[in-house]
C-alpha cells in the first residue's frame, strides 16, 4: 500500500517540492532580523521592570557617539558635521563640546570647571579628540541600519571617512550584529556548507540526480521552516541563524537513514515498505524526543531563547516529515542500484571494528566511561560571558572604532542611578545638592570614569544674589523639555556614571558594590551593560534547568519506548557523552559560554538521540531473536553503523565551512557542531553498542540461535542486506576460532 502511492505520487510530490521552494525561499528573505540588546534582558523580572520604568521616564538609552580626532582644533568642521546630522529625521539632537560649553557659560559654571566636566565625555584630557553626541528619534531608534548609513553619508559630504573619525555606539553595534547575523551575510558560507554535504552524499550514493534531490529536499525543509516562522510573526537573531543548520543536520541524517534501510532491504519483494516499517519507529522518536527537549527551551525568559525554542521545535517535525514523507519519494523514481550497494560495501567495513569494540566491550566501556567523567568535570567551571562586543570580527572596523573611543574619549558602558524624590516638596536647590551628594558618592567608585546629571549643568556655588538665583532656576525648568535627566515633574532625577571598560571587577560586581555605597532605598540601579551580565546567571541557570528538564523527559519516554527501566537509564548515558565532553573541554580550559553555544547542547541532545534510537531498535530485534547480548549489539552496529557514521561525517565536514564566517557567533556555531557530531559518534558507535554488549546471557536461552520470539521477526523474514549478511558470517566465523583457539 506505501509502496504503491509513492509509485502513483512521487512525481507530484518532488513537483510540489520543486514549485513552491522559490515561493518559500522568497518568504524565508523576508524575515526580519532583531538583534536588539534588550531582548536578552530576562523579561518580566525584576531588572527588566526597573529598565523599563527607566525608559519610559527617560528614553531609551539610544546614542551615537561621532569621536574626530584633532576636532578641537576646528571646531567649525564639528559645529557643521553635527548641523548636517541633526537634518536627519531619524535624529532627534546632537550634543557637542561647544554647545554644551555654551549652555554651562550660561550657567555660570566657571570655565576651569567646564574643562573638567566634559572630560571624559565630548574630549579628552590630551584635548586631541571631539566628540559629537547623537541622540536617536523614535524614527531612529527603529531603523538603527538606516540611522547609522545616514550618518555616515553625512560625514563622508564633510570628508570625514578616514580613521581619523570613529562612531560607537549600541545602535552601531546593533546594526553591524544584524548585518553580520543576516541569512544574506551568511548564506556564501552556508552554500560552501551545502557544497560539501552535496560532494560527500554523492560519495554516499554515487548517484548525482538522487544525491542532487535528496540535498534538495533539505534546502526546502529549511526554507519551509523560516517560511513559516515568518508567518507566526517572528524575527531573525544570531541564535536563530544557527536554524538553518539544525534542519539540515535532522533532515540530512533522516534521509540518509531511509535511503540505508532501503538499501538494506532490497533483496525484498517490497523494499520501500519493508524499510518504511523499519524506519518509521526510531526516526518517530528520535524527533519526539528532540522536540520534547527543544520546546524546554521555551520556558526561559529570555526572548532569543524562547524563540529558539518555538522555531527549533517547529523545525525537528518538518525534518521528519521532508525525510521520512518526501524522501521515500526519491528513491521511487531513481531506485538504489545494487551495484552502489556492493561499492558502499567495500568503502564502509565496519566489521573489523565491530568485531573488535565488542571483543573488548569491557576495556573500552571503561576507558570511554573515565574520559567522560574526566571532561565532565570541567561542566562544574563552566562561566557565562555576554557582550555584544565578543560578537563582532577582531579586525573590523566597529570594534577597533569602539576600543579607540573607550581608551581615548569616554566609556560607552553606563550605569543609571535613578533618584525618586517622591511626593516630597523639597526646593530644587536642595535636590541638586542631593544628586551631586549621589554624584560624588558613586565617583569614589575607582571604575566610574564619569558621572552627568542635571546638577552638571550648575556652578558649583549658587549666585548669593537671590534673584540671579531665581533666573538660573528660570532657566533651568525652560529647559526641562530639552534633556533627559529629570522626569515627572522633577520628582525622577537621573545620574549616568561612565562605567571604564578595563576595570578589573566584572560590571555585575561593581553594579553591587555601587548598590551597597549609595545604600539609600530613594535610588534605584538600572542600565543595559550591567543589568546584561547581571542576567547571565539566571540565563545560565535557566537553561541548565530546562536542559535538565528535557533529560528527564527524554529518560520517560526513552524508558517507557525501551518497556524497561534499565534499559533506558543505559540509553541515555551516550546521549550525555557530546555534553560531558565538549562542554566539559570549555569549562577545563575556562572558554566562557554565550547564548548561542549553550544552544548547541540542546542540538547535541537531539542528535544523539537520534543515532541511540536507531540503535537500540536494531538491537532489541536482534536481542529478541538471539537472546544473546553481544551478538546483538554487534549486528545492530553493523547494521546502523554506517548511515549514523556517514550522517555525522557529511554534517560534520559541512559544518567547518561556518568557520569561515568573520561573525563570531556563526564561526563558533561551526565548531562546536562539528566537535558535538564527532562526540555523539563516541557516544552512539562506541559507548552504547560496548555497554550493551556487557549485558549478561539468559541463562535460560543459551542458544540463542534457534530461539523464535513469537512477537520478533524471524530471522529468515527479517531484511537484511547482502553484505550484512556476509559481516554477520564472517563475524560468527571469527568467534568459533577464536573460541577454538
Amino acid at each position: 500500500m506505501i509502496s504503491s502511492f509513492y509509485q502513483k505520487y512521487s512525481r507530484c510530490l518532488i513537483w510540489g517540492v520543486f514549485c513552491t521552494l522559490p515561493i518559500l525561499a522568497f518568504m524565508a528573505e523576508l524575515l526580519p532580523s532583531n538583534n536588539d540588546i534588550e531582548t536578552w534582558l530576562p523579561k518580566d523580572s525584576d531588572v527588566r521592570i526597573v529598565y523599563d520604568r527607566f525608559k519610559a521616564e527617560f528614553g531609551a538609552e539610544e546614542v551615537i557617539l561621532v569621536a574626530v580626532e584633532k576636532g578641537l582644533d576646528q571646531p567649525a568642521l564639528i559645529e557643521g558635521t553635527a548641523g548636517r546630522i541633526e537634518t536627519l529625521d531619524s535624529v532627534r539632537e546632537c550634543w557637542t563640546p561647544d554647545r554644551l560649553k555654551n549652555i554651562l557659560n550660561e550657567f555660570q559654571v566657571e570655565p576651569a570647571e567646564i574643562n573638567r566636566r566634559l572630560d571624559g565625555l565630548l574630549m579628552n584630557k590630551q584635548h586631541n579628540m571631539a566628540g559629537i553626541l547623537v541622540l536617536l528619534s523614535d524614527e531612529g531608534i527603529k531603523d538603527r541600519a538606516g540611522t547609522v548609513a545616514g550618518i555616515r553619508e553625512k560625514l563622508e559630504y564633510n570628508q570625514l571617512t578616514g580613521r581619523e573619525v570613529k562612531l560607537a555606539g549600541a545602535p552601531v553595534v546593533i546594526a553591524e550584529l544584524d548585518r553580520l547575523g543576516s541569512q544574506k551575510s551568511n548564506k556564501k558560507f552556508f552554500i560552501i556548507t551545502l557544497l560539501i554535504s552535496l560532494c560527500l552524499l554523492y560519495y554516499s550514493f554515487r548517484e548525482w540526480k538522487k544525491t542532487l534531490a535528496t540535498l534538495g529536499l533539505t534546502i526546502w525543509a529549511i526554507n519551509l521552516t523560516t517560511a513559516l516562522i515568518y508567518l507566526g510573526g517572528g524575527e531573525m537573531n544570531f541564535i536563530l541563524g544557527a536554524l538553518s543548520v539544525m534542519v539540515l543536520v535532522f533532515t540530512l541524517a533522516i534521509s540518509i537513514h531511509v535511503h540505508h534501510y532501503v538499501a538494506s532491504c532490497i533483496d525484498q519483494p517490497d523494499p520501500l515498505s519493508a524499510a518504511l516499517k523499519i524506519a518509521w519507529k526510531p526516526c518517530f522518536l528520535a524527533t519526539l524526543t528532540t522536540t520534547i527537549g527543544l520546546y524546554s527551551l521555551t520556558i526561559s525568559e529570555i526572548g532569543p531563547v524562547t524563540q529558539f525554542g518555538y522555531a527549533a521545535s517547529l523545525g525537528t517535525f518538518v525534518s521528519l516529515i521532508t525525510g521520512l514523507g518526501l524522501t521515500p519519494a526519491v528513491l521511487t523514481i531513481w531506485p538504489i542500484d545494487p551495484k552502489t550497494i556492493h561499492a558502499a560495501e567495500s568503502r564502509w567495513n565496519f566489521q573489523k571494528c565491530a568485531n573488535w569494540l565488542i571483543d573488548h566491550s569491557g576495556r573500552v566501556s571503561l576507558a570511554t566511561i573515565v574520559l567522560v567523567m574526566i571532561t565532565g568535570v570541567g561542566l562544574f567551571s563552566l562561566k557565562t560571558k555576554i557582550d555584544p562586543l565578543d560578537f563582532l570580527p577582531a579586525e573590523g572596523r566597529v570594534i577597533q572604532d569602539v576600543r579607540a573611543v573607550q581608551e581615548n574619549l569616554t566609556e560607552l558602558d553606563s550605569v543609571e542611578a535613578i533618584v525618586d524624590f517622591g511626593d516630597d516638596d523639597k526646593p530644587f536647590i536642595e535636590k541638586v545638592e542631593r544628586v551631586r551628594e549621589l554624584e560624588k558618592v558613586i565617583q569614589q567608585h575607582p571604575a566610574v570614569r564619569h558621572t552627568m546629571s542635571l546638577a552638571s549643568f550648575f556652578p558649583n556655588q549658587f549666585p548669593e544674589s537671590p534673584f540671579e538665583t531665581a533666573r538660573l532656576l528660570s532657566k533651568a525648568q525652560s529647559k526641562h523639555g530639552e534633556n533627559d535627566f529629570v522626569s515627572d515633574g522633577e520628582r525622577l532625577w537621573r545620574i549616568s556614571a561612565r562605567i571604564s571598560s578595563d576595570a578589573e571587577l566584572p560590571q555585575d560586581q561593581i553594579y553591587d558594590e555601587l548598590s551597597a555605597m549609595i545604600n539609600d532605598p530613594q535610588v534605584v540601579l538600572t542600565g543595559v551593560a550591567p543589568l546584561l551580565r547581571r542576567a547571565q546567571n539566571q540565563i545560565f541557570t535557566g537553561f541548565w534547568e530546562s536542559f535538565s528538564m528535557a533529560f528527564v523527559i527524554i529518560t520517560i519516554v526513552m524508558i517507557v519506548s525501551l518497556r524497561s527501566i534499565k534499559s533506558g537509564l543505559v540509553a541515555m548515558v551516550p546521549n550525555l557523552t557530546p555534553i560531558c565532553i565538549v562542554f566539559g573541554i570549555l569549562g577545563w580550559y575556562q572558554i566562557p559560554i554565550d547564548i548561542g553555544i549553550m544552544m548547541t547542547a540542546s542540538i547535541a541532545l537531539g542528535i544523539a538521540v537520534d543515532g541511540t534510537f536507531h540503535f537500540l531498535v536494531r538491537y532489541q530485534e536482534q536481542y529478541r531473536l538471539s537472546r544473546n547480548s553481544a551478538q546483538a549489539s554487534r549486528d545492530s552496529l553493523l547494521m546502523t553503523g554506517e548511515p549514523i557514521f556517514t550522517a555525522a561525517v557529511i554534517t560534520g565536514a559541512g559544518m567547518l565551512a561556518l568557520t569561515l564566517s568573520n561573525f563570531v557567533p556563526t564561526a563558533r556555531f561551526g565548531y562546536m557542531m562539528t566537535s558535538l557530531l564527532v562526540a555523539a559518534l563516541v557516544g552512539d558507535l562506541i559507548l552504547l553498542p560496548c555497554l550493551l554488549a556487557l549485558r549478561p546471557r539468559n541463562v535460560d536461552q543459551p542458544d540463542g540461535s534457534d530461539h523464535k520470539d513469537s512477537g520478533a521477526e524471524t530471522d529468515e523474514s527479517r531484511p537484511r542486506s547482502p553484505h550484512f549478511l556476509k559481516q554477520s558470517q564472517q563475524g560468527a566465523k571469527d568467534q568459533s576460532d577464536k573460541a577454538v583457539a
